[in-house]
């Protein structure tokens, strides 16, 4: 029997260096936000010195970045491309960007496509109108789960254990904030939720972006469990955000098409309606 060489024997076993220095990855994309080194390294169980040597690394292929300031850790944008090619070849999304599209040429209003991520609801694909808003939303954002039609949408839908830590933390940090109809309670969001599921979309009128409309559309799988949210917005002024309107009527009936194509029945109760639990 050929005893197999020294290259196949690596080639099996793998790079270590590689291994160890992923757990540092591993560490921040499981945190909500930006972590000091030292904090990092015990997340990684890794000696601080050790870790700041794989952090150079990270930063020059672009997978790391650090804050210049404050000096903390978090993902690069590689990593942020890396992620949203990852969630890209996912066939829920696969099947929506082509309807995406015809959705945006028969409403002409900019639509997009996000789903749960990380670190909350992450918009991974736009198509702009003939007339484009001006917004700051980039792919990759992610959007807030107090006054965005999608954070309510997942913060409707989704299991409550998934998204409460996302929501306690916006009640605390933006009670000063002056936004119309921002919950500044769990109670104030609970009601919020319970509105949502009741129209079975989410909308807000000037809440994120003054004067822009918004109305976001779950699309549910095979096991009745939210894979992305459809999202279209618009000026106030020629965005029509009315339930039973037509916008809502097109979006939601594409978001039912492709919940079907899915594998949805429609007949099951939605995970979300146990929000609460």
């Amino acid at each position: 029997m050929t005893e197999p060489d020294d290259d196949d024997s690596r080639l099996r076993s793998g790079i270590q260096s590689i291994e160890v220095g992923f757990k540092l990855l591993q560490a921040l994309a499981a945190s909500p936000r930006a972590m000091m080194l030292r904090d990092l390294a015990a997340a990684a169980d890794m000696n601080p010195a050790k870790a700041h040597r794989y952090l150079v690394s990270f930063q020059r292929l672009g997978v790391v970045a650090q804050d210049p300031v404050g000096g903390r850790y978090d993902l690069g944008p590689f990593a942020l491309q890396l992620g949203l090619a990852g969630l890209n070849r996912l066939d829920p999304v696969k099947k929506a960007r082509p309807i995406l599209s015809q959705l945006r040429d028969e409403i002409d209003q900019t639509a997009g496509i996000a789903v749960w991520g990380n670190h909350g609801p992450t918009i991974v694909h736009w198509e702009e109108s003939s007339h484009p808003v001006t917004v700051s939303l980039r792919l990759g954002d992610v959007m807030p789960m107090l006054n965005s039609a999608t954070g309510r949408l997942f913060g409707a839908y989704l299991p409550r254990r998934q998204t409460l830590p996302l929501i306690e933390r916006e009640l605390r940090e933006r009670q000063q904030d002056e936004v119309p109809d921002l919950p500044r309670t769990l109670a104030d969001y609970d009601a919020v939720c319970a509105d949502v599921r009741a129209h079975g979309a989410a909308r807000i009128r000037g809440g994120v972006l003054p004067g822009i409309n918004a109305i976001s559309m779950p699309v549910f799988d095979a096991n009745g469990h939210v894979a992305m949210a459809l999202i279209v917005l618009g000026a106030q002024s020629v965005f029509d955000a009315e339930w039973g309107g037509a916008v809502d009527r097109r979006v939601r009936a594409i978001a039912q098409q492709i919940s079907t194509e899915l594998g949805y029945l429609g007949g099951q109760t939605p995970a979300g309606d146990a929000g609460h639990s």
